[in-house]
């Protein structure tokens, strides 16, 4: 927290300059809507100079990409016609990954190539409306994706979130209609014991009894089918983060108001940057 060399008012109304103020800036993890603020400015009316948004998205990028998380790829066989691999994840952060807002999510993108660089199994990629493939929550917003412990379909994805719930026990994104969770998954920080935390930062669901989850991090096998395909097999396994989630912006669609219409089109828009890479790892074999 570096010192401000002039007298400085410490707020914007009637504030009285003072020396030995300090400056210090919580980067916080939502980029988007930083980058939606500068991309509409003009139309929003937003207080904060472009250049100054800009700054602020790539403070919270960098942030996000140093100091998050921590990914590997280990425990990597080929036999039987398959690729066995563990992949683990790291949070690094003194709280659950991701935190504050219900609508963040991150999850694992992991790909195997062969030795002609094509794919040969792809596990949460991210497409251009902002939704994962194979993510039963962007399907179906009365479905949810399941904890998984083992991976061997390109149609299930490792994802870390919290899903709410209504009085029904459905799936809800209305912070006014949730009354539990019904998953949460989130990646826990170092200390963080699953069997013993409060109602109100638990977890919930299949992560519960997954002796691979804990505060050390997640640890999730992987298994392909290789068919023909021929290695060398590249591996490649990335940690996403999306402040706002396909599911969260699409909900709104039903609302026939100028608000909730303004920020659908927002999203459509801006979707293919609504989320960065966290961490990354690679492996051969």
């Amino acid at each position: 927290m570096p010192v401000v060399a002039e007298d400085v008012p410490l707020t914007s109304v009637l504030g009285t300059p003072r020396a030995g103020v300090s400056r210090h800036v919580f980067a916080g993890g939502n980029f988007f809507m930083q980058r939606i603020f500068n991309r509409y400015w003009n139309e929003l009316g937003v207080a904060a100079l472009p250049q100054e948004l800009r700054a602020a998205a790539e403070r919270t990028v960098a942030h996000l990409q140093w100091e998050a998380a921590r990914v590997a790829v280990d425990k990597v066989e080929v036999r039987a016609g398959r690729l066995e691999m563990e992949v683990s994840v790291e949070n690094l952060a003194g709280h659950k990954l991701p935190t504050a807002s219900p609508s963040r999510r991150a999850w694992l993108h992991v790909e195997v190539r062969d030795r002609n660089n094509r794919t040969v199994f792809e596990s949460g990629a991210l497409n251009a409306a902002g939704s994962i493939p194979g993510n039963d929550n962007d399907a179906d917003p009365a479905r949810y994706e399941a904890h998984h412990t083992e991976i061997s379909s390109g149609d299930q994805v490792q994802v870390y979130e919290a899903i709410m719930g209504d009085q029904a026990g459905s799936p809800t994104t209305g912070l006014l209609t949730a009354v539990r969770y019904l998953r949460d998954n989130r990646l826990a920080p170092r200390g963080f014991d699953k069997r013993t935390a409060s109602k109100d930062v638990a977890v919930v669901g299949g992560a519960l009894d997954d002796s691979d989850f804990s505060d050390a991090g997640d640890r999730i096998r992987y298994s392909v089918a290789l068919g023909d395909a021929q290695g060398p097999f590249q591996i490649e396994a990335e940690l996403w983060h999306q402040p706002v989630t396909y599911r969260w912006a699409e909900n709104l669609r039903r609302y026939d108001a100028a608000e909730p219409r303004r920020f659908s089109d927002y999203y459509d828009a801006m979707a293919p940057a609504s989320a960065v890479v966290l961490a990354r790892a690679t492996a051969s074999k």
